[in-house]
């Protein structure tokens, strides 16, 4: 062992690292495409189906003209949250405006076969035990999922004052609140507007040649055609019993659907340009035993656990003890943290870079063991860092490839897939036929409709927010609020500390704003405001803050996390991560630092 390694990384780790760093280089390079994000379209563009709703039949309604003291923009999680906490801080009138037909978010569109969250449900689902519920899996189905949230707006009383079906076309502060305007045509005043309308709501599309030539049938997976394959998200996809099925992309999402269309289609084809990393996932039922032995508290104690550990943290006892907390120590260029503060940088990237490449051996080694076919095992290895792209986790994803009736073809060669024809779609000239092709190729991350100006917010003397940070650079205070557009809060992952379970970041977030609301209540402030000095000193902590993942997205494969081989710039988070975050939150709103919105701007 060495002696100048805390963590005993070995001096003879078994494998040549420069061959592994050669490797990946070579993985890489086969990958990056010139046009990097703009090899995707949004498939509301060409394809205007995927704007609507087919999970409910439209319903007309007049206009509404009327006052309430909330509205929250956004029916996911997120707004859910912030419901939920603005009720809890006293507020009656909560109007959440949602374009889908119930709440749910992304688990509202996204219903295809197999669909599950990565995270264990018990960490996830936010406000079980305000609520009253148990998960009935470790790692919950996306309906039970949509039902819980279905379940959170009736807890809260949020359905009383929904409007579903419904877009926001513009927010505008007016004499002293703000008017809501919607592509129904209503005008909604409030005293408080959140913004939660996520970032995966959008669905995208590779830019292929002749993508509107394909006479087949057609769908992005977040509006799985159910009429067409038959089933439902449990499998039994007896539609496509006699289909050449064809599925692009290999990401989250994909490892979830293949398993259903390699059992029910009779041939599918995955067309990968990367692969992803697939951990064993180990789902199982809830012990009712252990639900029944839980006691209050119980869920924010496995969140706060949960996050130790996938901030490469340790504390006595893993509570979840999965393959999220057994790797938190590569989830470093995923998560900020302070854990390895204590190291001097290059010795940190040393030990650290030695536990990726011996975890992705591992996962390597896995596909070998599973992969009956060695070139089909070939093509499924992941040659890249461990945080380069999300891991992901299954135990039939592998196997699938193990049928005859399933092909993979490898497209990393060719940039991706070539073109489409009427009926096949083309790799290195090879035509592929095919009755159907399933787009498993995700959503435009990180575009939420206020930062591409789809939701224009115009605040004090009509000033344009979108504009304002185009010229300024985004300034926020905790990314929470701006000078300039009192009280108005944004949730999401902006200027703040992102965290693999999402769900655990949102519900920080809401119950800050809750407590800074009910705090202006009580104080009788109208309104609630950061002074430009707070934001500019939350913008240099920020700066100073952030971690440098430039060199290492620069050598990772292609992907949403390096904007597809071009990084955009240096992640603005807070360095030391999401627990010292949530900390610095608290100690925020206890003490005087929340003057800087509650003093003299008002």
């Amino acid at each position: 062992m060495s002696a100048l390694d805390p963590l005993g990384t070995p001096d003879e780790p078994g494998f040549d690292p420069e061959a592994l760093r050669e490797r990946y280089r070579r993985e890489r390079d086969r990958r990056i495409r010139p046009d990097a994000g703009e090899q995707y379209r949004r498939a509301e563009a060409e394809f205007g189906y995927y704007a609507e709703d087919p999970y409910v039949t439209p319903v007309s309604r007049e206009p509404v003209r009327d006052q309430v003291d909330a509205v929250v923009i956004g029916g996911g999680f997120g707004g859910l949250l912030a419901g939920a906490r603005l009720r809890q801080a006293g507020l009656e009138r909560i109007r959440i405006i949602e374009k889908g037909g119930d709440f749910g978010g992304t688990w509202y569109w996204n219903r295809y076969p197999g669909i599950h969250c990565d995270i264990e449900s018990y960490v996830y689902l936010p406000l079980l035990e305000e609520v009253g519920y148990v998960p009935r899996w470790k790692y919950a189905p996306g309906e039970e999922i949509r039902q819980h949230a279905m379940a959170i707006g009736r807890t809260f009383d949020l359905y009383a004052d929904a409007f579903f079906q419904t877009g926001v076309r513009e927010v505008r502060w007016d004499d002293g609140e703000w008017v809501v305007r919607t592509d129904r045509d209503d005008e909604v005043r409030a005293t408080y507007v959140v913004v939660s309308n996520g970032t995966l709501d959008h669905p995208k599309l590779p830019d292929v040649p002749g993508i509107e030539d394909f006479a087949g049938h057609t769908f992005h997976t977040s509006r799985w055609d159910y009429g067409y394959t038959g089933g439902d998200a449990n499998g039994g996809l007896t539609g496509l019993a006699d289909k050449r099925v064809a599925v692009i992309g290999t990401g989250a999402t994909a490892i979830q659907v293949v398993p259903h269309l390699g059992r029910d289609a009779g041939h599918l084809y995955v067309f990968q340009r990367t692969p992803s990393s697939v951990d064993v996932r180990g789902n199982r039922p809830t012990d009712p035993e252990w639900a029944a032995s839980l006691e209050p508290g119980w869920q924010a104690r496995r969140r706060e656990n949960f996050q130790a550990f996938v901030t490469g943290h340790r504390e006595e006892v893993d509570l979840v003890d999965d393959a999220w907390t057994a790797s938190g120590r590569l989830l470093g260029k995923i998560v900020p943290t302070d854990a390895n503060a204590h190291l001097e940088p290059p010795e940190w990237e040393r030990i650290e870079e030695h536990l990726d490449f011996v975890k992705m051996n591992e996962l390597r080694a896995r596909v070998d063991a599973v992969v009956q076919d060695p070139a089909t095992a070939e093509l499924l290895k992941p040659w890249y860092r461990y945080g380069c792209k999300r891991p992901t986790f299954s135990d039939e994803y592998l196997q699938t490839f193990n049928r005859p009736d399933v092909t993979v073809v490898d497209t990393a060669d060719h940039g991706g897939v070539e073109r489409i024809t009427e009926n096949a779609i083309v790799v290195g000239g090879v035509e592929y036929e095919v009755d159907c092709i399933v787009f498993a190729t995700g959503f435009a991350v990180g575009m939420s409709d206020v930062m591409t100006g789809r939701l224009p917010v115009h605040g004090r003397d009509g000033k344009n927010l979108l504009h304002s940070w185009a010229t300024g650079g985004v300034r926020t205070l905790h990314g929470f609020c701006s000078n300039g557009f009192p009280n108005l809060f944004h949730l999401g992952s902006l200027q703040n500390a992102p965290s693999v379970n999402f769900t655990h970041v949102l519900d920080e977030q809401a119950v800050h704003i809750g407590e800074v609301v009910a705090q202006a209540r009580r104080r009788g402030v109208k309104c609630v405001e950061p002074t430009a000095a707070a934001e500019r000193a939350w913008a240099e902590t920020i700066l100073a803050s952030s971690p440098d993942r430039g060199r290492y997205d620069v050598e990772c494969t292609p992907g949403y996390y390096n904007g597809e081989g071009k990084p955009r710039g240096p992640r603005l988070t807070y360095g030391p991560g999401p627990a010292a975050f949530h900390r610095l939150l608290r100690e925020w709103r206890s003490g005087d630092g929340i003057n800087e919105v509650l003093g003299d701007a008002n």
